[in-house]
C-alpha cells in the first residue's frame, strides 16, 4: 500500500511539478501566488464593486450611443414639427380607450392629441392632451358635451369642436384666436380672425345635424360643411391666407386644410377650389408625372373626394385612380405598386402621409415616414374604413371595431420646443459629445506626452524652455479663451463639420499642460533607474530611451490621467455648447440640448427637456471618474495606501 502511494506521488511530481504536489500534500507549505502586473490590476479593479458597476454602466452608455442608432427609425438633424412641440414623455398617442374600440363612429387628429366618437354619441380624447403653458387639458371635456349625444367631432392643433344631435356647436381647448368661433370677454377686440355666426355662438341658432357633410379642424381654424353646400368657417385668418375666399362660399362638396391654404372640392367635381388663381390648377397622376391642366387631366372623370396633408392634396377619382396637387410632390414616397385593374375605394390623410383601401381590400400608405406613418402592419384583414390622426392611422371594420393601427406611439423622453424627439437627440448628441471629447483627449495626450518626455528626460535648457511654454498655456484662462475662439469661428464661413473639427483641436490644444507636467515628473524619476543607465552605456539613442524604455513604464499613470481627462473634455464641450459657442442647433450635443432650455418657462413647465439630458451627461461623467479613480488606486498602490 505504501509502495503504491510512493509511486503515484512520484508520477505526480514528474508531470505536475514538485511544488504543487507538496502543497497539496502539506497545505501548510503553501505560498502566495505570484501573478503578472496586469492580472493584479484586473483583480484589484474587480474587487471594487462600485467601480465595476460604473464600468458596466459606462459600457452600456457607449453601446446605446454608438450602436443604438442602428436599430432606431430614421433620424434627421433638421427634423422639426410644429404640431409636436413640447410633448411630454409617454407612449400613449395611439392608446384608443377600451370603451371606444368596439363602437367607433369616427376618429380625427391634427396635433398631439386625437379625438374619437362612438356610435352612442360619446366623445373620447387620448394622446398628449395637456398644455402646461396655457393650462389647457383637452381631456377635460365640457359637461355639456359629455351630457349630449354628439354626432360629429373634429380636432385641431389646440382645440376640438363637436356638434350634438340638436345642432348645438361646442368647443374646448385654447381660444386665443377664436377657435371656438367667438371671443371671451377678456380677449383683445379687433384681432384678425373670422367669427362664427352670432346665433351659433350664443346658442340661439343651431345647424341641421342630420345634414352635416363634414366637420374638420386645422391650425386654429374650424370648418363645418353641410350637404347642401353651405359652409360655416371660423378661426385665425392669419393662419390661412385664402380664408376670405371661403367665407360665405357655397357649392362645395368637400373641404380640407394644408399648412397655409384651405382647399375645397367644387360641386361640379372637376376642380380644386382655393380662391387663388393658378394655385392648384395643375394635376399630377403620379408623384413624378408631368403636371397638366385639370380639364386635360380629368378627361371626363369626376373627383370623388380630396384629402390634404400640410404640403399637398391627394384626390380620388371616380375610377379609383389618384392625383396630387400642391407643394413637394416629388419629395413624397411613391404610392405602392398597384395590381392591374386595382383602384382605391377610400383615402385618408395625416400631417405628411396618406393611407387608402383598394378594391382588392389591401391597405396601403405612402408619403412621409419619419415617425413610421406608412409602416402598415402585415395583418390588416377586415379593414373597411381608415381614420388618420396627425401621425397615426386607425383601421376599422364593418362592425365599427378597431382592427389595426400604426404610426407614432409617442416619445419616450418627450419632444423639445421645435418638435424634435429628445430621446433620439440624446443618442445622437451623446455620440457627438463623446467623439469630440475622445478626439480632444487624444490630441492633448499626444502633445502632453511629447513635451513631458522631452522636458523630463533631457532637462537643462530644454526643460526650462518647454516648461515656460507649458506655463504660458496653463496661464491662459481656458473657458474665456475657448469662448473667444468659438465666437471667431461663428463669424467664419466654414461648414458645421469643419467647425466641429476645430472645436476638437481647440479643446485638445488648450488641455495638454496637466498631462505634460505629470509625464515630466514621472520621467524625471524614471531616468535615474539602472535600466536607463544600462541603455546609455550600450549606446542606445536618447529618443529611443525616452520613448521606448521610459514611456512604457509610466503608461499606466498616463492611462489613468487620460480616463479622467475624458470626463473633463465631455463637460468642457457641453459647457461651450450650453453657452452657445460649440456645436449649434439642429445638430445635437448634450451641451446645446441644455442650451435650448435655459429659461424659466421651460425649466418649470417642460422638465423633460433638461432632466433626461442632464442625467445622461451626469451619469457618464461620474462613471468615468469612478473608473479612473479605481484604476489609479490599483495601478499605484501608494495612492491607495495614503488614503
Amino acid at each position: 500500500m505504501k509502495e503504491t502511494k510512493k509511486r503515484s506521488g512520484w508520477l505526480r511530481r514528474l508531470f505536475r511539478g514538485g511544488s504543487k504536489t507538496l502543497v497539496e500534500d502539506n497545505p501548510s507549505l503553501a505560498v502566495e501566488e505570484i501573478v503578472s502586473p496586469f492580472k493584479q490590476i484586473v483583480r484589484g479593479f474587480l474587487e471594487r464593486k462600485l467601480a465595476v458597476g460604473a464600468l458596466c454602466v459606462l459600457i452600456c452608455m457607449f453601446i446605446i450611443v454608438f450602436i443604438g442608432p442602428l436599430f432606431m427609425p430614421r433620424y434627421y438633424d433638421s427634423y422639426t414639427e410644429t404640431t409636436q412641440q413640447n410633448i411630454a414623455p409617454g407612449l400613449g398617442m395611439m392608446s384608443v380607450p377600451a370603451e371606444l374600440k368596439d363602437d367607433i363612429k369616427m376618429i380625427d387628429g391634427y396635433g398631439s392629441f386625437t379625438v374619437g366618437l362612438s356610435n352612442a354619441g360619446k366623445v373620447y380624447v387620448w394622446g398628449n392632451t395637456y398644455d402646461p403653458v396655457n393650462g389647457v387639458d383637452m381631456e377635460q371635456i365640457p359637461e355639456a358635451v359629455q351630457n349630449s349625444k354628439i354626432v360629429a367631432v373634429a380636432a385641431g392643433i389646440d382645440h376640438a369642436v363637436a356638434v350634438d344631435e340638436a345642432g348645438h356647436v361646442y368647443a374646448w381647448g385654447d381660444n386665443k384666436r377664436a377657435q371656438y368661433g367667438y371671443f371671451t370677454p377678456d380677449q383683445e377686440v379687433g384681432m384678425d380672425v373670422v367669427s362664427m355666426p352670432e346665433g351659433l355662438a350664443n346658442g340661439t341658432e343651431t345647424i341641421d345635424a342630420d345634414h352635416i357633410l363634414k366637420i374638420t379642424c386645422g391650425y386654429q381654424i374650424t370648418a363645418i360643411l353641410m350637404d347642401d353646400g353651405q359652409l360655416y368657417i371660423w378661426g385665425n385668418r392669419k393662419a390661412y391666407s385664402n380664408m376670405d375666399a371661403f367665407v360665405g362660399k357655397e357649392g362645395l362638396v368637400d373641404i380640407d386644410f394644408t399648412l397655409n391654404n384651405i382647399v375645397g372640392l367644387t360641386e361640379a367635381r372637376n376642380s380644386v377650389f382655393t380662391g387663388k388663381r393658378g394655385l392648384y390648377d395643375k394635376f399630377k397622376e403620379t408623384l413624378t408625372g408631368k403636371a397638366v391642366g385639370a380639364r386635360e387631366f380629368l378627361n371626363g372623370r369626376k373627383i370623388k373626394q380630396i384629402v390634404a396633408t400640410t404640403k399637398n392634396v391627394c384626390g380620388e377619382l371616380d375610377d379609383g385612380s389618384l392625383f396630387f396637387v400642391g407643394d413637394a410632390i416629388g419629395a413624397l414616397d411613391p404610392v405602392p405598386a398597384m395590381h392591374p385593374g386595382e383602384g382605391f375605394v377610400s383615402i385618408a390623410a395625416g400631417t405628411y402621409h396618406y393611407a387608402g383601401i383598394t378594391t382588392e381590400g389591401r391597405v396601403l400608405a405612402w408619403g412621409g415616414n419619419t415617425l413610421l406613418q406608412t409602416s402598415v402592419p402585415e395583418d390588416t384583414k377586415g379593414t373597411a374604413k381608415l381614420y388618420c390622426g396627425a401621425f397615426q392611422t386607425y383601421g376599422v371594420n364593418d362592425g365599427d371595431q378597431l382592427v389595426t393601427k400604426w404610426g407614432n406611439k409617442g416619445y419616450l423622453f418627450g419632444t423639445d420646443k421645435y418638435g424634435a424627439d429628445i430621446f433620439q437627440r440624446i443618442i445622437q448628441g451623446g455620440r457627438m459629445t463623446m467623439t469630440i471629447g475622445a478626439v480632444a483627449v487624444i490630441i492633448s495626450v499626444v502633445i502632453g506626452i511629447i513635451v513631458g518626455c522631452i522636458s523630463g528626460y533631457f532637462g537643462g535648457k530644454v526643460d526650462m524652455l518647454l516648461m515656460r511654454v507649458t506655463e504660458i498655456f496653463a496661464a491662459i484662462p481656458f473657458l474665456p479663451f475657448a469662448l473667444i475662439l468659438s465666437a471667431l469661428m461663428a463669424q467664419m464661413n466654414i461648414s458645421e463639420n469643419q467647425k466641429i473639427f476645430l472645436l476638437m483641436v481647440i479643446l485638445g490644444v488648450l488641455t495638454w499642460t496637466g498631462m505634460a507636467r505629470m509625464v515630466r515628473a514621472q520621467v524625471l524619476v524614471a531616468r535615474e533607474n539602472e535600466y536607463v543607465t544600462a541603455a546609455k552605456a550600450m549606446g542606445v539613442r536618447e529618443s529611443v530611451i525616452a520613448f521606448k524604455h521610459i514611456l512604457p513604464n509610466i503608461v499606466s499613470i498616463i492611462f489613468v490621467s487620460l480616463t479622467l481627462d475624458f470626463a473633463t473634455c465631455l463637460l468642457t464641450e457641453s459647457s461651450l455648447s450650453y453657452l452657445g459657442f460649440g456645436v449649434t442647433y439642429p445638430r445635437p450635443t448634450w451641451g446645446n440640448m441644455l442650451n435650448g432650455v435655459n429659461n424659466a418657462t421651460i425649466i418649470k413647465n417642460f422638465w423633460w427637456q433638461w432632466v433626461f439630458t442632464s442625467i445622461f451627461l451626469a451619469i457618464t461623467c461620474i462613471c468615468i471618474n469612478i473608473v479612473g479613480d479605481a484604476l489609479r488606486d490599483v495601478m499605484d498602490p501608494k495612492s491607495d495606501r495614503d488614503k
